[in-house]
């Protein structure tokens, strides 16, 4: 067996503390806590972004659903109103000559205001003397009357319509002024 020690034995310089050598245990564990918190944080961020974006997404799926066929809607209040007033039209006379055509359109009337229920889309119908509401009228002119409140409704040119709760179209209506003095 040879012996490396140039003097035959170790001396205090030849020995090495084993420990020495050994990377700073302390401040790589804490390194790590750090990463590992770092990526906990990333995860949880990911994991709130995704929860968000699944709730969007469902929200958006539920409004085309409700939504989707507003402008189908739209174009069917003329047909609506169109048989609307021809019934409102007909005077008795007319009723009574020709009663097979004014029955098939109050029941083709009738269909299509069951379909719109069906889809959520129910009639704005303003009546004289009521207060102008902006969220579901539109004052198509403004007078004095007298005899009548400031604001009220004097007139009503056309109904409105409403699909669920968002305004399709609003009722045309007059409303009175404060009367002339």
């Amino acid at each position: 067996m040879t012996n490396d020690y140039p003097n035959g034995s170790p001396t205090d310089e030849d020995l090495v503390d084993p420990l020495a050598e050994l990377p700073d245990v302390d401040s790589e564990i804490e390194a790590i806590i750090a990463e590992r918190d770092a990526f906990r944080d990333k995860f949880m961020r990911a994991l709130a972004d995704a929860e968000n974006a699944r709730k969007r997404a469902d929200k958006e799926r539920r409004e085309a659903e409700q939504y989707g066929g507003s402008r189908l809607a739209r174009d069917l209040l003329p047909v609506h109103e169109a048989l609307t007033r021809a019934l409102d039209a007909a005077n008795d006379e007319q009723r009574a000559a020709a009663a097979a055509l004014i029955e098939g359109v109050e029941l083709t009337l009738r269909e299509l205001n069951n379909v719109f229920a069906k889809h959520g889309i129910h009639v704005i119908i303003p009546q004289v003397g009521e207060r102008f509401d902006p969220q579901q009228h539109e004052a198509m002119f403004e007078a004095p009357v007298p005899g009548t409140v400031a604001g009220n409704i004097i007139q009503v040119m056309a109904n409105g319509f409403m699909l669920h709760d968002r305004l399709l179209r609003a009722a045309k209506v007059g409303v009175s002024s404060s009367p002339a003095s």
